[in-house]
């Protein structure tokens, strides 16, 4: 610890006072004794700074996102928030790979909620292509299926982290166990739990495997139960209630000026939602509200979060209507010069392509095995141009701007993560509070760090 002062003096019982050879500032350097003796020095002495890395509590804070306090007591004078510890180029790297390539980097951003990066990007590259309107149906309804499902995740994920930095570790169990019935059904569908690269440019990888929709709403019935235990963990905790409400206060004006959205937004009473506002992949054709508070507050996030997840479970119920009514159809588009030719099934591993499909290109003919090498190793080209696209994100408005100057890489691509604009309210939710609702209050932003440091 060190404390700024005015004052210079004789070296005392528990410390003593030097010079910076830098600045000249005087110092009170503690060398041992009792704290209280120490605290009592440095009160005498006047003009107290301290200055501390806060943390980890928030796996966020686990070595990838750095929290200076300046703290008086137990007060928070100034809350900054350090990033660029997790920072992997994925968008510099994006424009020496191939548009789909793009998939397999854009899924690796915010790792808590991939498909959407996904699903943003791949609408980018559709929009440059003119291809919007050519998106079969069927995997239009799987995109959204797969977003929803997504979205419960990270939701649960912000719940269950959140209250484990509270001591509940029996929230973060539910939590979990809960999350555990999504990746299980993206492990059906995609052969991955996480960092799919499922939705490709045109449509997806694959059909959804037989029993995948059994599987869903087995899912769905479990993770109901799950969230009616969450809900008496947490909405019924006089606790837990006492640590949030109140806590974290960022108001309308504040979330305007500092382009917060999300559930954050939504917490001040505004239902700004993307999926609302400017549909995109049917959403309009979907029955589903947008939940709100006027609190501004943690608990309020909390509450609206869990709110969220039932309304997902709507949307997907009505995916999986549609689905099971509409049956087998194609999923990607029909123009073979930019369909990503594996649409068989793959292989027993559940990865690459089938043999079948291995032995119909190859003894097809030597042009369908010349336009599969080609499509895979050098990829499609989009017209020149630009597009910008928006995709209602857990954590927010997810932006992705995709520039192309015609050829088979992205020339810029750019994507507005929530949780980098979401960030910058540390410092006005924290400031004036007590230090340990800091933890509280990052909680309630639920930041990824994957997705800030892109």
């Amino acid at each position: 610890m060190s404390t700024h002062s005015t004052h210079q003096g004789p070296p005392t019982a528990t410390g003593h006072i030097v010079d910076d050879e830098a600045t000249g500032i005087p110092s009170f350097e503690a060398s041992g004794g009792d704290w209280s003796d120490i605290a009592e020095e440095a009160a005498r002495l006047g003009d107290e700074r301290i200055v501390v890395n806060m943390g980890p509590q928030h796996p966020s804070t686990h070595g990838v996102l750095r929290l200076m306090l300046e703290i008086d007591g137990e007060t928070v004078t100034e809350a900054r928030a350090g990033i660029g510890y997790l920072h992997t180029g994925i968008e510099k790297n994006m424009e020496y790979r191939s548009w789909t390539q793009g998939v397999t980097f854009c899924t690796r951003m915010d790792y808590v909620a991939n498909i959407f990066q996904e699903a943003g990007y791949c609408l980018a590259v559709e929009k440059l292509l003119g291809i919007t309107d050519d998106i079969p149906e069927r995997a239009t309804v799987i995109r959204v299926m797969m977003m929803e499902l997504n979205r419960i995740a990270s939701h649960l994920v912000c719940l269950a982290t959140g209250g484990n930095e509270l001591g509940a570790t029996t929230i973060m169990i539910v939590g979990f166990n809960a999350r555990e019935q999504v990746l299980r059904v993206f492990e059906l569908i995609t052969g991955l739990r996480m960092n799919n690269a499922y939705i490709r440019p045109g449509g997806v990888v694959q059909d959804i495997p037989p029993g995948a929709l059994d599987a869903v709403r087995d899912a769905i019935t479990v993770m109901k139960k799950d969230f009616g235990q969450l809900e008496d963990l947490m909405l019924a905790n006089p606790i837990l209630q006492a640590r949030l409400k109140g806590v974290g206060y960022l108001g309308l004006p504040a979330c305007m000026a500092l382009g917060i959205t999300g559930p954050v937004l939504r917490s001040t009473g505004l239902p700004y939602d993307v999926r609302k506002a400017e549909p995109y992949c049917g959403y309009e054709t979907y029955d589903f509200d947008i939940p709100t508070s006027t609190d501004a507050d943690a608990w309020s996030r909390v509450v609206l979060r869990l709110e969220e997840c039932y309304q997902s479970i709507r949307i997907i119920e009505q995916a999986v209507e549609r689905l099971q009514a509409m049956g087998p159809g194609p999923v990607m588009v029909e123009d073979k010069k930019i369909a990503w030719p594996a649409q068989l099934a793959i292989g027993s591993d559940g990865m690459g392509n089938s043999l079948d499909h291995i032995r119909e290109i190859m003894g097809t003919s030597m042009e369908a095995l010349i336009h599969h090498f080609k499509l895979v190793t050098e990829g499609f080209r989009v017209p020149a141009g630009q597009a910008f696209v928006s995709v209602e994100h857990p954590r927010g408005e997810l932006g992705v701007h995709l520039v192309s100057d015609g050829g088979t890489k992205p020339y810029r691509a750019h994507f507005r993560d929530p949780s980098f604009n979401n960030l910058q309210a540390v410092s006005m939710m924290c400031e004036g509070g007590q230090v340990a609702d800091v933890v509280v209050a990052v909680a309630s932003l639920d930041p990824v760090l994957g997705g800030v440091d892109r």
